[in-house]
């Protein structure tokens, strides 16, 4: 617990499944599939279920791409600590 490697690694999955929640509110806010979020988005749906699935943080360029096929502006704070 105090071994500063693993706070790193529970920090980053907690970024990865913070984004995957985020990801999934703003699909099911906008009424959309899956499938409807990869067509706009020009992927397949396993693309945008990889994004939802909170294994690998996507890129932000992808999460630009999510945020607007689901209507979306896609914006990035810093908080203090």
């Amino acid at each position: 617990m105090h071994d500063p490697a693993y706070a790193r690694l529970v920090d980053e999955g907690t970024l990865v499944v913070d984004a995957a929640v985020t990801l999934l509110r703003a699909r099911i806010a906008a009424d959309l599939t899956q499938a409807q979020v990869a067509a706009r988005m020009g992927t397949t749906q396993s693309v945008v279920a990889r994004m939802e699935g909170a294994r690998v943080l996507p890129s932000l360029r992808s999460i630009e791409r999510y945020a607007k096929a689901v209507g979306a502006v896609l914006a990035i704070t810093l908080t203090p600590v």
